[in-house]
């Protein structure tokens, strides 16, 4: 499936999302079923089986939709997914919903990776001065990787900030391999 039919999926939801004014209810509800997805991948791997009967499909998707209650554009969007056997790509179109969700609330996710996890009043400040830095709300995703060696990187968008000190060390030894 090519990335630009999963967008448009993704931009047709977040657009109706906005005009009705419901994207916090939409974008849960969304969360909540990939939890489900991600806790029980069989049900995913039903849903995408053309074994299965459609009737059955859509039956399983109506009483889980009773038990996990959803808005009704989460409902309806599901089952558009179900039938046009798109359902398979629900995590990315997700990730490409909460992009544009995100985007149009001003929103950025700077990815910030070091050696070691970092103290939360610490994590706090950084978010502090990404947003201050950017203008906009930041959501940080904190990584840790042992290889770094120390120091840290931020990934914001296509922006990278490598203050590790394994690049550090990775440039030294190519300016003397260069001398």
């Amino acid at each position: 499936m090519s990335s630009a039919v999963l967008s448009r999926y993704a931009r047709s939801l977040a657009d109706i999302v906005f005009e009705k004014k419901i994207e916090g209810k939409v974008t849960k509800d969304l969360q909540t079923w990939r939890e489900i997805f991600l806790t029980c991948p069989e049900l995913l791997e039903a849903f995408d089986a053309p074994q299965v009967p459609e009737d059955s499909k859509e039956r399983v998707l109506d009483e889980l939709l009773v038990r996990y209650p959803a808005h009704p554009v989460t409902s309806n969007f599901l089952r558009i997914m179900l039938q046009r056997n798109r359902i398979r790509f629900f995590n990315q179109i997700l990730e490409n919903y909460l992009k544009l969700v995100n985007h149009r609330n001003g929103i950025v996710t700077a990815s910030v990776t070091t050696v070691a996890p970092i103290p939360e009043e610490e994590a706090k400040r950084l978010t502090e001065t990404l947003s201050r830095i950017t203008g906009k709300k930041v959501n940080v995703d904190l990584k840790t990787d042992e290889s770094l060696i120390g120091g840290v990187v931020i990934q914001m968008g296509s922006t990278i900030f490598d203050g590790s000190i394994r690049t550090q060390l990775a440039e030294m030894k190519r300016r003397l391999v260069e001398s």
